[in-house]
């Protein structure tokens, strides 16, 4: 089993959603987030003021699939919120050696 967490921008939540959704994904966690890259924030204006936004928002989706699903996760999250832009996001994909079902005692790829 793996964990796939995504960070993205966070109009491209639905995007990404529907498309896990597509190939099967049956649950996720989504968490808001803020954070900066390579982009390290911008400048805007405000009232005539301008100031610096160093933490940009993002959105932080976490999910555990089965090792034969990793691959097309990763490919839907991708396709799914690539803007082409800098700042689209990263993936991060870790082990996972247990998982519990609280409610049913159920474990590993059972509980996913």
């Amino acid at each position: 089993m793996k964990k796939i967490e995504a960070i993205i921008k966070p109009f491209k939540l639905d995007e990404v959603r529907e498309a896990l959704s597509t190939i099967g994904v049956t649950g996720l966690t989504v968490t808001e987030v803020k954070g900066f890259g390579r982009q390290k924030g911008h400048t805007e204006l405000y009232r005539g003021a301008e100031y610096v936004v160093d933490f940009l928002p993002k959105v932080k989706i976490e999910l555990v699939v089965a090792a034969a699903q990793v691959d097309g996760a990763i490919e839907a999250i991708v396709n799914a919120a690539r803007t082409g832009k800098i700042g689209d996001g990263k993936i991060f994909v870790t082990n996972v050696e247990q998982v519990v079902r609280i409610r049913t005692g159920e474990t590993n790829e059972a509980a996913i």
